[in-house]
């Protein structure tokens, strides 16, 4: 590719959002680059493993941290991004996430009315399902025969999938490394090769370490090839730039790229929605990782008051023991039983907000912690789960200590403030003329709900408003 060639716009970030952007503006006869830091797969070449997945896939090899070690944060680094490793759960945010976004941000359009457009429309792009009650597993039976035990409110979680094939045996579990039947409505499968159709060309295992914004266009530099490569440096020209790296990647290129002085709020306000896994231990088999690993959710309005919610879902047997607590003997007496686990999570509505800054390398360094409200939103899911456990026979209840950060978002917050947000209601940058950000990055506090369906929802938003400026 020549390093001359000057684009309509460069999407930096090849995931949830970038690609529906990057098929937007493509449709629109744009000449867009997408360049994303991790590699492209599809079915054929998914990694095949737990292990294998997780160091392919990820930021870190797997696993970041934060500077407390209480939290291990998944980034995935894909092309497709969370909508490849992730299991494809959209929900809509209700007024309980949206009324804080708007009093918080001062975005008029953060409201159920405006946003339902822009739902509709991610929904159009994708087949979404709920798993039929014939395919549940025992794992969502003792879900669903505890919640009603114990008077909880529960629901089908509805699902971007397509074909899941349950019925000749598939299980979700050997999705989590990417989707090799093609039915997770990924990124990768549903907004990819619209955009390539429309002459969208993506560039994977390619880092964008700065980018410079001048009079009339964005410079963007990066580093091309993975780590065993010849790494070459490669400069990049466009009339516009679309963040889209999320919460983690998009703070720290605009903090390596000099723009923390011009904007006090960036890297702050970072959320992630703390994710404990639970585990009943049964007596008799419960093989919580055959078929769908998630299909069921809490409903219940109680549960939004107090600040979590509550899933069924499981693992693989590396992150089921990295998650439980204990050593020696007694984590491998927990392990020999593997089968015998069922699982639930909960996730807390984080209240306080952390924050992403970059050390002396420009690698970002990851401050998020539980404050008191947090703890106590934890500890009244972790007792709605061991009620759920006890009423349906559990012989023992293990409580998972790690939490698991893998909703990244903010530090690039959306509002009218521009001492108190990062992008502005119109996707830009305060300040900026040319470059936007449109993903989870721009979430001004914790949702409590899967952020997927609303990053697509905002990306189409962004999308239009970016073709209206031309």
């Amino acid at each position: 590719m020549s390093q001359q060639q000057r684009f309509d716009a460069i999407i930096i970030g090849a995931g949830t959002s970038g690609l529906n952007i990057a098929r937007e503006l493509s449709k629109a006869g744009w000449n867009v680059l997408g360049l994303e830091a991790g590699k492209r797969y599809d079915r054929r070449t998914y990694p095949t493993t737990e292990v294998d997945g997780s160091a392919q896939l990820y930021w870190g090899g797997g696993v970041e941290v934060n500077t407390e070690t209480s939290l291990a944060i998944l980034r995935p680094k894909v092309v497709g991004g969370g909508s490849i490793v992730n299991q494809a759960l959209m929900d809509r945010f209700d007024d309980a996430a949206l009324d804080p976004w708007r009093a918080k941000s001062g975005v008029s359009f953060l409201n159920s009315d405006d946003m339902s457009e822009w739902y509709a429309r991610a929904e159009g792009n994708m087949v979404l399902q709920t798993v039929p009650e014939d395919r549940r597993n025992r794992n969502a039976e003792i879900f669903t025969k505890g919640f009603e035990a114990n008077g909880y409110q529960c629901a089908p979680l509805r699902r971007g999938q397509s074909d899941c094939r349950f019925a000749e045996g598939n299980s979700c579990i050997e999705c989590l490394s990417g989707c090799r039947i093609d039915s997770k409505q990924s990124t990768a499968v549903t907004a990819l090769p619209v955009a390539e159709a429309h002459g969208f060309t993506l560039q994977d295992r390619t880092e964008v370490r700065t980018i410079v914004e001048h009079g009339d266009h964005v410079e963007v530099t990066a580093i091309k090839g993975g780590p065993l490569d010849n790494q070459v440096e490669e400069t990049y020209t466009a009339t516009r730039v679309i963040l889209a790296s999320g919460a983690i990647g998009n703070s720290s290129l605009l903090l390596r790229s000099g723009f923390g002085g011009q904007l006090p709020a960036l890297g702050k306000d970072f959320f992630t929605h703390p994710q404990y896994m639970n585990v009943g231990v049964y007596k008799d088999k419960v093989r919580s990782f055959e078929g769908p690993l998630q299909n069921y959710k809490s409903d219940d309005p109680g549960f939004r008051r107090q600040g979590f919610k509550l899933e069924n879902v499981f693992a693989g047997p590396s992150s089921i023991a990295l998650l439980m607590p204990g050593f020696g003997t007694a984590h491998r007496e927990v392990m020999s039983g593997f089968e015998n686990l069922a699982c639930i999570e909960v996730c807390v509505r984080d209240t306080n907000p952390g924050q992403i800054k970059i050390n002396r390398s420009g690698q970002p360094v990851i401050k998020k912690s539980l404050n008191h409200e947090d703890k106590r939103r934890r500890r009244a899911g972790m007792d709605a789960i061991r009620n759920i456990f006890n009423s349906t026979g559990a012989e023992r209840i293990i409580e998972g200590e790690m939490g698991i950060g893998l909703h990244l978002m903010g530090g690039c917050g959306i509002g009218t403030d521009k001492n108190r947000s990062v992008v502005d209601p119109g996707f830009k940058l305060h300040g900026s003329n040319r470059i936007f950000a449109a993903d989870s990055s721009i979430f001004p506090n914790a949702p409590g709900i899967n952020p997927a369906l609303t990053i697509m929802a905002l990306s189409l938003r962004a999308s239009e408003t970016i073709l209206a400026e031309g």
